[in-house]
């Protein structure tokens, strides 16, 4: 069984270094963490009074990995969801906030159980999750992973400025499609073909 610290590790690798990006909605992120995150819990690594920039460029993996830990996996109560779909929630939450429960909720509810879409785990979710995960786990998580990416592209079709995130320049998959697949089984990653067709309303 792969651990939680290791999850989050996981992630940190995946989200990479600094990056300040005027189309990302986040601003200036470092391993996932973002500048507006640090505001809120007033981690002033710098000491100087405030949170900005210099204090995402000082941010350090371990820390990233503890913020995550306690603020994306311990206070969501992802521990409540079926261990086979921990990681992929807790990895859609780091990016997305509560829109990762969300996701898994729809899900649920167009798998016909009647919960809240209100993006808290509860006893509803943790319940309809248990007995939709009951016979085949793979299944939702597989379930949850395309549901994931089809909320990417979807991202896509509302904004321009979010496309280069799900689609490379040269019109391959992004960042965000290579992402939810990684949670995905790969007899449901969709072929280049596929993707740039499910992008082709892009221009």
């Amino acid at each position: 069984m792969i651990s939680v610290r290791q999850i989050a590790e996981e992630i940190v690798a995946r989200e990479g270094g600094f990056v300040n990006d005027p189309d990302d909605p986040g601003g200036a992120t470092k391993f996932g963490v973002t500048i507006g995150t640090l505001r809120q819990l007033g981690v002033d690594l710098d000491g100087d009074g405030d949170v900005d920039i210099r204090d995402v460029h000082l941010l350090d993996q371990k820390h990233a990995c503890d913020i995550f830990i306690r603020h994306y996996f311990e206070r969501p109560r992802i521990a409540l969801l079926p261990e086979p779909l921990q990681a992929s929630v807790f990895d859609m939450y780091v990016n997305s906030g509560a829109n990762a429960v969300k996701i898994l909720q729809r899900l649920l509810c167009d798998m016909g159980h009647s919960i809240s879409v209100d993006g808290v785990i509860g006893p509803q979710t943790q319940k309809a999750c248990c007995t939709a995960s009951s016979d085949a786990p793979e299944h939702l998580c597989d379930a949850y992973g395309i549901a994931r990416r089809n909320y990417y592209y979807s991202l896509g079709d509302r904004r321009g400025s979010l496309r280069k995130f799900a689609r490379r320049r040269d019109g391959g998959k992004g960042g965000w499609i290579r992402r939810a697949e990684e949670f995905i089984s790969k007899e449901y990653h969709l072929s280049e073909a596929e993707h740039r067709a499910r992008v082709a309303s892009w221009g």
